[in-house]
């Protein structure tokens, strides 16, 4: 009977049912053992790479995020030195430039408090948390039952 087995294993070898009832246990367990090895090396260099293209993608990204903001910043400026220099015109250059420091604060404050309140709803890691407690018992180390 030479019918293959579920499928081309990692090595990309197929084995009949007649190689597979010809091995022991033990050469059936190292070819799994090797197979999962590889796999999980395989496993882990795929997310390597997704990683490293994520991060690219994301220091653009963040990169033109961080001109955006110095853009905005230079608008902001620009916009309360011409808010100063109209007030000055009907007032007191100081306190002009006192009106647009209150101004501002207030914005400080309000943007403060909003990320006060956003700061307060971050829980940590709930999910990732709960799938490490779900760990099966057989898994955790037990130093009690350890012989040496």
């Amino acid at each position: 009977m030479s019918v293959p087995t579920q499928g081309p294993g990692l090595d990309g070898a197929r084995h009949t049912a007649d190689e597979v009832r010809g091995s022991s246990i033990g050469e059936l367990l190292r070819q799994v053992t090797t197979d999962l090895s590889t796999l999980m090396r395989q496993e882990v260099e795929l997310a390597k790479a997704e990683i490293r293209e994520e991060g690219r993608k994301a220091g653009k990204a963040a990169g033109l995020f961080g001109g955006a903001g110095f853009g905005g910043y230079m608008v902001a400026l620009f916009l309360s030195l011409a808010l100063w220099a109209g007030l000055s015109n009907v007032m007191d250059a100081g306190w002009a430039a006192l009106i647009v420091a209150v101004v501002w604060g207030a914005v400080a404050a309000v943007l403060y408090s909003k990320a006060r309140q956003h700061a307060r709803r971050v829980r940590g890691l709930a999910q990732t948390s709960d799938s490490v407690q779900r760990i099966p018992d057989a898994l955790k180390p037990r130093p009690e039952g350890v012989t040496r």
